[in-house]
Order: C-alpha cells, then sequence, then structure tokens
C-alpha cells in the first residue's frame, strides 16, 4: 500500500493557489487553465481555505452571487480536511468517502506538499491491481 508521499512522487511538484481577496472568476480561470477541480486558498504561505467547483456551484450560483464581484473567501471551504505524507492510499479513501471531498491537501510542519486527489487514488488503485493481475498471470503461465 502507497503513502501519500508516494503518491506525490509521480505529480508535479507543489499545488496550485490563489489568495482569499481574489475574485472568484479569477478561481475559475485558473481552475480552467490548470485543468484542477480545486484551489488551496493561501494568506501568503498560510493555508486559510480550499475552493473547489463544488464550492462553486453550491456557495456562488446558487446565491446569484457575480463571480467577477465576489472574492474568493466567501465561497470557500475553511475548514480544510487534509493529510500527512505517512497516510495511505487506503486512509485518503476513508477520509474522502466519509468527509465527501474530493481533494486533500498534504501538510508536513505546516508546509503544503502537493494536494491529492480522488483521481490520483483511483489510478493508483488500478495500477496496483494490473501489477497483480500481471504476476498471478505470470504465475498461471509459469
Amino acid at each position: 500500500m502507497k503513502t501519500v508521499r508516494q503518491l506525490l512522487q509521480g505529480k508535479p511538484p507543489g499545488a496550485f493557489g490563489i489568495p482569499p481577496d481574489a475574485s472568484v472568476h479569477d478561481a475559475m480561470k485558473l481552475l480552467a487553465e490548470k485543468n484542477v477541480g480545486a484551489l488551496l486558498v493561501l494568506a501568503g504561505d498560510k493555508l486559510v481555505g480550499i475552493i473547489s467547483e463544488r464550492d462553486l456551484a453550491r456557495k456562488l450560483f446558487l446565491h446569484d452571487k457575480s463571480p467577477k464581484e465576489t472574492p474568493v473567501r466567501e465561497v470557500m471551504t475553511q475548514q480544510v480536511i487534509y493529510v500527512l505524507p505517512n497516510h495511505t492510499n487506503e486512509d485518503c479513501m476513508a477520509l474522502m468517502t466519509d468527509k465527501r471531498v474530493r481533494h486533500l491537501p498534504v501538510l508536513e510542519d505546516g508546509r503544503i506538499l502537493g494536494v491529492i486527489s480522488i483521481g490520483d487514488l483511483v489510478k493508483d488503485i488500478i495500477s496496483e491491481q494490473q501489477f497483480i493481475i500481471q504476476q498471478l498471470e505470470h504465475y498461471i503461465h509459469g
């Protein structure tokens, strides 16, 4: 079973972030430009929230707020659920399922190492299963 640290090694370093006073419109543009589903909300180096496509749908559009006039801090999730590098992919799947989130920032000593998405976990699980199948086929065929 892989750790979060091992999963991050297969991804580009870092994470995409946006300041809390940026407009939601700017956040939407960055989400589209980087082809990601969530951005970390950063005040300097400090993680103060996370904004996802779900936040935009539920907190912006359903309340008829203007993306260009609404700051990110008004629609971001403030209580960020995160993991540590020594957590396993199984730990992450359980946490994502329990908390109904799709993105988990990875922190170590208060420093942001990256973000693990549900897609990263599914890709890793599929890869592990394919490896096991290949090993079993090799064993069966001698």
